[in-house]
């Protein structure tokens, strides 16, 4: 079948008025993603959590420091900002990795669990404008998945507990719209440390057909990054782990800004995801697509 969808490719070059870049459109792949079902259920996932958490709060009271110590969980309750603050640090952790394994561990696995990989090839559609196209969707759906959660919880908390300042855990404040400033930059650290799992569901995504087994694989994955950074035996080689800066993002919710833990963690994520972005697109141009 390779050889086959090859020459279908060679023969779309010459066509008259074919060209390459016209096909599959990013605007044709994003309406084929948002119309599936699994986009919706992420959505209306991530848009819920906001109001479970305030139903929490509003059941078991408000939260207090323990053992004398105030956490940002504790704070939650302080203002709007705060409540957003605490949504993303529940959630950044393991809740959205799963939106970003599922976008883009669902993408070439997916056409070719449904046998329509080999047609879109024959179309012909170029096996490298092929990727391009789903990751740029992929990635494109996993920012707004970020995005969602901090602006729900933004109007949520701020119906339920008001608009006021940022109140630090370790002492002092941030005006509120300095604090939303803050926030902006810490879900973009966010997606960025979730490259890496981009990177590993996508690769996935081109070796199986399963499209469970990529996004499975990529949170497996992730998890075990998780479990090797909490073993503090490894010292210093924790610093190449894209876990151990997950949380730098506190550093911007401080009175002064700090970039120092942020920029390292980019830099770790960034460099896995390029990698495992290279990997995909030499694994998948050589690959025999029978499905």
């Amino acid at each position: 079948m390779s050889a086959a969808v090859d020459e279908a490719e060679k023969a779309g070059e010459t066509a008259p008025g074919y060209r390459a870049r016209h096909t599959l459109p990013l605007r044709v792949e994003a309406v084929r993603q948002l119309r599936r079902r699994r986009t919706m259920v992420v959505g209306a996932v991530l848009a819920a959590l906001p109001f479970v958490l305030i139903a929490a709060f509003a059941i078991g009271g408000q939260p207090s420091g323990r053992n004398g110590r105030v956490t940002l969980i504790d704070t939650a309750t302080a203002s709007g900002v705060n409540f957003t603050a605490t949504c993303l640090f529940v959630s950044a952790g393991f809740l959205l990795v799963v939106p970003v394994a599922l976008f883009c561990g669902d993408t070439v696995a997916s056409e070719a669990g449904w046998s329509s990989l080999r047609y879109l090839l024959a179309a012909p559609v170029p096996r490298t404008r092929l990727l391009v196209s789903k990751l740029t969707v992929a990635l494109a759906f996993s920012a707004a998945a970020m995005v969602l959660l901090p602006v729900v919880a933004l109007a949520a908390g701020t119906a339920a507990y008001g608009w006021g300042p940022l109140q630090i855990p370790t002492g002092g404040s941030l005006p509120g719209g300095t604090a939303v400033g803050r926030l902006a930059i810490v879900v973009a650290f966010v997606f960025v440390g979730q490259l890496v799992t981009a990177g590993l569901a996508f690769w996935l995504s081109t070796v199986t057909d399963a499209p469970l087994g990529a996004v499975g694989g990529a949170v497996g994955l992730t998890i075990v990054g998780n479990v090797l950074d909490a073993v503090t035996a490894l010292g210093h080689w924790r610093d190449f782990l894209p876990a151990h800066w997950q949380f730098a993002w506190a550093d911007a919710l401080q009175p002064r800004l700090e970039w120092g833990g942020m920029v390292k963690g980019t830099a770790v994520s960034v460099a896995y995801a390029l990698v495992l972005f290279a990997l995909a697109f030499r694994h998948f141009r050589g690959k025999d697509v029978v499905s």
